[in-house]
């Protein structure tokens, strides 16, 4: 025989104003959160996931070897790489190739950080910037040359030639800690003929996002 459903106990109504009035009146007298933002800037954690930066050998040769591994780790589908090779009257990393168009809309990117686990020579990382908002689609497909780290002092900017007497492999070894002595910047003539297709495409992406 099927038992009757127990009726249950509900508490009279006067309580539940006088419950909510409880909560109001126990956070009036909390501390306030409230932060004077963009007056005042907020401090980041010390790895925090912010704009990403292609950064550089101690001479200044760029560790991005073009592999396009993290576009291919991008679960947003917000990075776009093209690689060239690298040639003795032009080059721009120690190895084969190097990252001749790279850009990131940040009007897909979800700041995850699965393309920095996916990069094998550490070129790509994240900073601690995170004022990326802005009015224009266009503008949030950032490129190679927002994203490429500053020269540091005893760095020579790229293209130009291998420290005398090594190797890539020696520059992933930390070995190399500046520019050779004499080493000059080399004639870019590759980066003026880069096609504007690729920029096209993370436009098209952009406006799709």
């Amino acid at each position: 025989m099927a038992e009757e459903p127990k009726e249950t106990e509900t508490k009279p109504g006067f309580q539940n104003p006088v419950a909510g009035f409880g909560v109001t009146f126990r956070a009036m007298f909390k501390k306030r959160l409230t932060e004077q933002y963009p007056e005042q800037k907020k401090t980041t954690a010390p790895r925090f996931h912010g704009r990403h930066q292609l950064n550089r050998h101690p001479d200044g040769l760029e560790k991005c070897i073009g592999c396009e591994l993290c576009a291919w780790a991008c679960p947003a589908d917000a990075i776009y790489v093209e690689g060239a090779d690298n040639t003795d009257e032009e080059r721009y990393s120690p190895g084969e190739r190097y990252g001749r168009v790279y850009q990131i809309n940040y009007a897909r990117c979800i700041l995850c950080g699965l393309c920095i686990e996916a990069c094998p020579t550490r070129a790509l990382t994240m900073t601690n910037e995170f004022e990326l908002a802005d009015t224009s689609r266009a503008n949030l497909i950032y490129t190679k040359e927002q994203l490429l780290a500053g020269l540091e002092e005893g760095m020579v900017d790229t293209p130009h030639a291998i420290h005398p007497g090594t190797d890539e492999q020696d520059y992933y070894r930390g070995l190399v800690t500046e520019a050779a002595p004499g080493t000059v910047r080399q004639v870019a003539v590759s980066k003026g003929e880069q096609s504007q297709a690729p920029s096209a495409a993370a436009e098209e992406r952009g406006a799709d996002a």
